[in-house]
């Protein structure tokens, strides 16, 4: 899994993905986001757009990641 957290969280995710429509959404976009900053990343330079849209993948990615900890959180007590 790509998204950084620790175990108990990823368990939690592996059993609430196939139930909850928007977390397997909300993980599904925080890897394709994860999957294109890496190929970004691994440009020599970036034009100015290029720039922009990194800055623009990691304000969703960390909006996502937001949301997620959210559902977690409902799900953990």
């Amino acid at each position: 899994m790509v998204i950084k957290m620790d175990v108990q969280d990823e368990a939690l995710i592996s059993r609430l993905i196939d139930q909850n429509p928007e977390l397997k959404t909300l993980v599904e976009n925080h890897r394709d986001y994860e999957r294109q900053l890496d190929e970004m990343y691994r440009r020599p330079h970036l034009s100015t757009d290029e720039d922009l849209e990194v800055k623009r993948l990691k304000k969703a990615k960390l909006a996502g990641k937001e949301k997620i900890e959210l559902i977690l959180a409902q799900h953990r007590a």
